[in-house]
């Protein structure tokens, strides 16, 4: 398979990684009166890549650049604490963590030659960034294409939760995704540019309302989506 169709692999929803169960935090936005029609979710999307979709972007090609280093596991072990300490909620790090878990499970049974040893585990599982850029050299991409999956993940799984959280268009969201095309190739390069330098400073960009929202709806006892 070529690099273009990995790349298209890893980027659809379907892969079983369990990322259709998650919002992205548009279900609690939602629920807040915060995004209610096309051009708030529009505005959510843009503030999600410039947020999580960059910090993601970032520690995912950083992961990947230490995929054949001879001290994997220290770097991931740098890199794992950066993403805790760039993780306010206790409630988004678990999910980051239960996601890497998932996309760790297939990543492994697509790629069983891959390099995935040294991956931190506290328990909960390693962060989902992390794992993805494991799972992008093990897939032969090079650190911008897995940077722009982690970036393009972070707008359709939200886009793809709005459908059916606020019944929109899908003519109309996947326009909004079209626009939003040109944001995720520059997201991707920025954070590929930041992956040059060492773990602590690679970007940090924060949502602390999006922070507010994932511990409320940790608590929710009836929810559409894990997040």
């Amino acid at each position: 398979m070529g690099t273009r169709s990995l790349l298209l692999l890893l980027a659809d929803g379907r892969f079983p990684a369990g990322a259709h169960a998650h919002s992205g935090g548009l279900e609690a936005a939602v629920a807040a009166g915060r995004v209610t029609d096309l051009g708030t979710l529009g505005a959510f999307l843009r503030g999600r890549l410039a947020t999580a979709g960059l910090v993601g972007a970032a520690f995912a090609a950083a992961a990947h650049r230490a995929a054949p280093a001879g001290r994997r596991d220290a770097v991931l072990a740098r890199l794992d604490a950066e993403l805790d300490a760039r993780t306010a909620a206790s409630a988004l790090r678990a999910v980051s963590r239960r996601q890497g878990r998932a996309l760790l499970r297939a990543g492994r049974r697509v790629w069983p030659g891959g390099p995935f040893a040294g991956l931190p585990d506290p328990g909960e599982g390693p962060h989902q960034p992390l794992v993805l850029g494991l799972v992008g050299a093990a897939a032969g991409l090079d650190p911008g294409d897995t940077a722009l999956v982690a970036a393009y993940g972070t707008v359709t799984g939200a886009a793809s939760a709005g459908l059916r959280l606020l019944g929109l268009d899908p003519y109309h969201v996947h326009a909004l995704l079209a626009d939003l095309a040109g944001a995720c190739d520059a997201t991707a390069a920025t954070a590929v540019a930041a992956a040059d330098g060492p773990p602590e400073a690679l970007p940090a960009a924060a949502a602390p309302l999006s922070d507010i929202h994932a511990e409320d709806h940790a608590t929710w006892e009836v929810r559409l989506f894990a997040s």
